[in-house]
């Protein structure tokens, strides 16, 4: 099976990436500034736009904290897999059929 790396930015916690309005819950101006900068960064290390897979996936995930802030790792992979979602990377982050953190 093919291999693809990717380095994104540090992922805001899942905590502040939903708010809650009168309209409903969306992502937050966070959110959205963290997704903008993780699809410039697949589309400047792929050169392009990719395909999407369409198979299942196997995602490893290194994170790296910009602080020694305690962190509970699970709050922070919501963010980088909707943004790779949405830069095509792959179809939908429901592919993801096991994930080694």
């Amino acid at each position: 099976m093919p291999e693809l790396v990717l380095t994104l930015p540090f992922p805001p916690s899942v905590n502040t990436y939903w708010r809650n309005t009168q309209r409903g819950t969306l992502v937050s101006a966070k959110g959205r500034v963290f997704r903008a900068n993780a699809i410039a960064a697949v589309y400047e290390q792929l050169k392009r736009r990719p395909k999407a897979i369409e198979s299942d996936v196997f995602v490893s995930v290194k994170l790296y904290p910009p602080t020694k802030q305690a962190r509970d790792i699970d709050n922070f992979l919501k963010a980088p897999f909707d943004a790779l979602t949405y830069a095509g990377v792959w179809v939908d982050d429901k592919q993801i059929k096991k994930n080694g953190c």
